[in-house]
């Protein structure tokens, strides 16, 4: 009889396998580790029970009855009030109540379809964008759904034509103008940023000159001082009788003040780029627009994907400060709310609701840009 066949296969023992390899490896490696591990253990034991108690178990969810794509659920007789909704636990029925101004702000309640379609055709474009992804005119028809796409946004916001009515851009608030502030900083100033990035490389003294001044400047000033500059100082320098509106103001503000963050993230990008790409390029004879649009740029581009993101995600917390310039964005709706005499005192609620949404939205960029990482191999694999 062979001899592989009398040996017996023998089981590792249970301590280095599953679970309890993973326990001491990562929890109860060393002392430290374990004296650690146990200070965490207890705090999340006196710290998480109350918190879903407050959030679910003793929470009030008394809506009433709720209409969700025509059919009536029913949570409860009636819907409860702030007096008889208890203090000792969470009041969702206030944010049940209010739940159209956190979003929309003051638009027109019977106009609501018109942000609720654009929201539509924002999902519908990102699902396109996988759809023709392996079409061969993509390309086109991407940029189609780019110029296009403002357009009908900004017709159904805000109407004209003598199609729908003019809805005044102060009834915008939410997080519907939470969103268009962003997106507005984000999107526009990500070319203004790679502009600047270039031009503090350049070779032409002037421009360079002009770029760093700029770049230098914004950061050395708080955002709040430039949303305080564009809604009072700006106008100072339009004749009489000529205004612009307030949230215009605004966007320019937030874009220029991003752009400059941007052009120091595209920078770093280009500094990571070898030389000898450069060298190449020039060396095959491409022009300097050539050599920067086909060669240097999606390398930095992809090199600084993380901290686009990252810039990105910074910008979206920034659009509170636009309160101060009377601009009413998503936590100053439901700080508002909050003191309305009917729901006065639950200003923890909306807290809490706004921080669950902004952690939604920001954690899918935190966990998008990761898929680009990895589509674009930007992680280091070795």
């Amino acid at each position: 009889m062979p001899i592989n066949q009398l040996q017996t296969t023998r089981m590792p023992p249970k301590s280095q396998i599953g679970v309890i390899l993973w326990l001491k490896e990562n929890l109860f490696s060393t002392w430290t580790n374990s004296i650690l591990t146990a200070i965490s253990l207890y705090l999340l034991y006196i710290i998480v029970p109350p918190l879903l108690n407050w959030l679910l178990i003793s929470a009030n969810f008394s809506f009433g009855t709720i209409n969700i794509f025509g059919f009536n659920i029913q949570f409860s007789e009636e819907m409860a009030t702030n007096s008889n909704c208890g203090r000792s636990a969470a009041c969702w029925p206030f944010i049940y109540e209010k739940f159209d101004m956190f979003i929309y702000g003051f638009y027109p309640r019977e106009d609501l379809w018109r942000p609720n379609a654009v929201f539509a055709i924002t999902a519908l474009l990102f699902i396109s964008v996988k759809l023709i992804k392996n079409l061969k005119h993509k390309n086109k028809i991407l940029l189609s759904f780019m110029v296009a796409y403002p357009v009908i946004s900004y017709f159904l916001l805000l109407g004209g034509l003598g199609i729908l009515p003019i809805v005044e851009t102060y009834k915008l608030g939410g997080l519907m103008l939470t969103l268009i502030i962003a997106s507005f900083g984000i999107i526009i100033s990500f070319p203004i940023g790679i502009l600047l990035a270039l031009g503090r490389q350049s070779e032409l003294s002037t421009v360079r000159f002009f770029s760093v001044m700029y770049i230098e400047f914004i950061r050395a000033v708080p955002l709040i001082t430039i949303l305080f500059m564009a809604s009072n100082v700006l106008p100072l320098f339009f004749d009489s009788g000529i205004s612009m509106d307030k949230l215009v103001r605004a966007l320019i503000a937030i874009t220029l003040f991003q752009a400059a963050y941007m052009a120091e993230v595209v920078r770093g990008g280009l500094q990571a780029i070898p030389k000898g790409q450069y060298e190449a390029a020039d060396a095959i004879g491409l022009s300097y627009y050539q050599k920067n649009i086909l060669i240097v740029l999606p390398q930095a581009l992809k090199i600084s994907i993380p901290n686009i993101v990252g810039s990105s995600i910074s910008l979206f917390k920034d659009t509170t400060l636009v309160l101060i310039i009377g601009l009413m964005d998503f936590l100053a709706v439901v700080t508002g709310a909050a003191a309305d005499k009917e729901w006065l005192g639950r200003h923890l609620e909306g807290y809490v609701f706004v921080a669950m949404v902004l952690w939604v939205m920001l954690y899918t960029m935190s966990r998008y840009s990761k898929k680009l990482e990895l589509r674009f191999n930007t992680e280091n694999k070795n």
